[in-house]
């Protein structure tokens, strides 16, 4: 695959905030269109036809969510250069996509850049129980699937305990229209956007400019949908190149 790079990394995610680094977002600005819409969503759409279980799973429990999902991202389509007729979306690329054509989730995965989990509340914590992620940055959706957010990220090691309740009172207090956004950066030698990687096998982390050729960001939103009040954690992923050092 070639590489698929945006020409920089937003400005609203350049500057570096403690963890969790959760912002208050606008309604309707969860989804975003890049210069990178057409590379990127070749490569998305190639993966969900080609390595659909590693890159799409959902618990029947999760059915409406997926299904009210789309549908909250129909509403915000048109005004991001996207057609939306009654069965099908004509994408900024020129590729129409037929709403019939899947199940909900693959086809919003199909249509935008963001990678899609849903979370639903189970006892105590939320669990992720669908997801049709296609550039997960260093981990395995199947060792994913099912989890609670602790063990979601059990292999990250500054989600202490404390950091761990923090970010279930943001999924437990996030509110209808009213969205929370945050966002990491991370080194990586390769710009390959489809990186899954097991627990058991973690990445080596280069620590700075100097040891890696690429910065790959997230903007992570979190939502809360109105009808079912299960919990959409998105992912925009930009990958830039650094510029080569002189000599």
């Amino acid at each position: 695959m070639a590489e698929i790079l945006q020409k920089m990394i937003p400005s609203d995610m350049l500057v570096d905030r403690g963890l969790p680094g959760v912002q208050p977002l606008a309604a309707d600005a969860w989804i975003r269109v890049d210069e990178a819409y057409a590379a990127q969503m070749a490569h998305r759409r190639d993966l969900i036809a080609r390595k659909r279980t590693a890159v799409f799973w959902q618990d029947q429990s999760a059915r409406d969510a997926a299904a009210e999902v789309l549908r909250e991202a129909l509403r915000l389509l048109p005004r991001l250069g996207y057609e939306v007729s009654a069965d099908r979306v004509r994408c900024p690329d020129g590729v129409v996509i037929d709403l019939a054509d899947d199940t909900p989730l693959a086809v919003l995965g199909r249509i935008i850049q963001e990678d899609i989990c849903i979370l639903d509340k189970r006892g105590d914590e939320h669990v992720l129980v669908a997801a049709c992620l296609c550039f997960p940055a260093s981990w395995r959706l199947s060792e994913k699937v099912g989890r609670p957010l602790v063990g979601i990220h059990d292999t990250v090691a500054e989600y202490d305990d404390g950091i761990a309740r923090r970010v279930q009172r943001l999924f437990d207090g996030v509110q209808v229209a009213r969205p929370l956004w945050r966002f990491n950066r991370l080194w990586y030698d390769d710009p390959e956007l489809f990186q899954p990687r097991s627990a058991s096998a973690p990445r080596r982390i280069a620590p700075g400019m100097g040891d890696a050729r690429y910065q790959r960001a997230e903007r992570q939103c979190i939502l809360r949908l109105p009808e079912t009040g299960a919990v959409v954690f998105s992912i925009h992923t930009y990958v830039v190149a650094q510029p080569a050092s002189p000599g």
